[in-house]
């Protein structure tokens, strides 16, 4: 048999090793679990994030800066 040749120590590392990953799975799974839910984050070391994106900002430009981003991206395009 195999087994006679396998030191105590060797044995005891292979249980140690599956108990190890056990261990970390059920971890892993709690972990999923609990960011999946829509309470509050589980991780209080990250702030808060929006469920929603923020409003949109948006300036109006006048006729001469519209102007010169049309002749900007112009001259980006011609680059292409």
């Amino acid at each position: 048999m195999p087994d006679e040749h396998v030191s105590i120590l060797q044995s005891l590392g292979v249980a140690v090793l599956a108990l190890a990953a056990v261990v970390w799975v059920f971890g892993l799974i709690s972990l999923l679990r609990g960011r999946s839910g829509a309470g509050g984050p589980t991780l209080y070391g990250l702030p808060y994030q929006r469920q929603a994106a923020p409003h949109l900002e948006s300036v109006e430009l006048t006729p001469a800066e519209r102007d010169a981003f049309a002749g900007l991206v112009r001259q980006l395009n011609d680059g292409r």
